[in-house]
């Protein structure tokens, strides 16, 4: 076998007829592409040996070979839609980071410019919707979109802009990490544009990741004044609540993380035509102060999971486990909560 960029070649001769050497190249090549986690494209060429026809021995080579061919110019292009972070922990910036390690290429559209660092969010400026308009849909004319991750959006008017070109370019797996406010409680985005969130951007979006506050105050719940939640246990029956609600606002596919419980866990709920589904996914904690924009990363990594077509809960679980080892991975950088190390793979 020769692994190279993009392509994992399999020769092999003398094993029996060409049905036995097909069926263990496609074996082999099977768990080869699963142990990369990389999508190719296929292409067979088999010595067919004495029994074929001259025509057929003449399209094939002495060799049985087995050929998966990713070419470079193929890697799935994921949309950015969020602001911009000066720290580069999250928003645009931390997303094209996100986008190289799973080999996709970012293109951003920048909603809001923020003061902050590593201590905290001092100040937010929404960007004019008519540079956001035009940005989205310039970018849109141009190259081929695969995916859509939308963050922050700042204002009201930003909100219903995007809106709007979703609904005119309908662009595939669209994951809406709903950033409502920061952590220090400031609000990110004005009361016209959580409605919007909540009227047009849930059910336009394929999936939405809201964190449990995030979830409580779209759904227009409360939290009740009830005990804090801290295990899987204690967070299900909210969470399945949650989604109940949020589904009925048009959302067809959401996961509530819950990387603020003692036990982190996320909740996947989504719509089939049984009904809803649903599935728990338990996480380990790491104990780090690198936590700053694990909700972009994990949004922006399953939304670069979807576009190289994984299922949902398997894109889920990837995401999942690409935060705890980015976290894992992190090295000091400012004073405060501190990014991720989002290109762990390159150390």
């Amino acid at each position: 076998m020769c692994i190279g960029a993009s392509q994992l070649i399999f020769e092999f001769s003398g094993l029996g007829n060409a049905d036995e050497r097909e069926k263990l190249g496609l074996a082999l090549a099977t768990l080869s592409v699963q142990a990369y986690e990389e999508t190719f494209n296929l292409f067979i060429i088999l010595d067919l040996g004495s029994d074929s026809s001259p025509s057929e021995r003449r399209f094939c080579s002495p060799t049985a070979r087995l050929r998966y061919s990713r070419g470079m110019n193929t890697r799935p292009i994921v949309l950015s839609i969020a602001g911009f972070d000066p720290s580069s922990g999250a928003g645009v910036t931390a997303d094209t980071k996100t986008a190289a390690a799973f080999d996709c290429f970012a293109v951003t559209c920048i909603t809001a410019l923020t003061i902050q660092s590593t201590q905290g969010v001092f100040g937010v400026e929404a960007v004019r919707p008519e540079a956001v308009r035009e940005t989205l849909f310039r970018l849109a004319e141009d190259v081929k979109i695969a995916a859509v991750r939308i963050g922050m959006l700042g204002s009201g008017g930003v909100a219903g802009v995007v809106a709007d070109f979703l609904e005119y370019h309908r662009p595939p797996n669209i994951v809406l990490d709903p950033v409502l406010r920061a952590s220090s409680g400031a609000q990110l985005i004005d009361l016209k544009g959580v409605d919007l969130i909540r009227e047009r951007l849930l059910r336009l979006s394929d999936v939405v990741t809201p964190n449990l506050a995030e979830a409580v105050e779209l759904a227009g719940s409360t939290d009740g004044g009830g005990p804090a939640l801290t295990s899987v246990a204690d967070a299900e029956p909210r969470s399945r609540e949650l989604a109940e609600k949020l589904h009925q606002f048009g959302c067809r596919s959401l996961v509530i993380t819950g990387s603020d419980l003692l036990q982190p866990s996320d909740y996947l709920s989504w719509l089939d035509s049984d009904g809803i589904r649903a599935q728990v996914f338990p996480a380990e904690r790491v104990d780090s102060k690198a936590t700053h924009g694990t909700g972009c990363a994990f949004a922006m990594a399953l939304a670069c999971g979807l576009a190289h077509g994984r299922s949902l809960p398997d894109a889920v679980r990837q995401a999942q486990d690409f935060v705890r080892r980015a976290i894992s991975a992190a090295y000091p950088v400012g004073q405060g909560n501190g990014p991720m190390n989002h290109l762990f793979r390159l150390d």
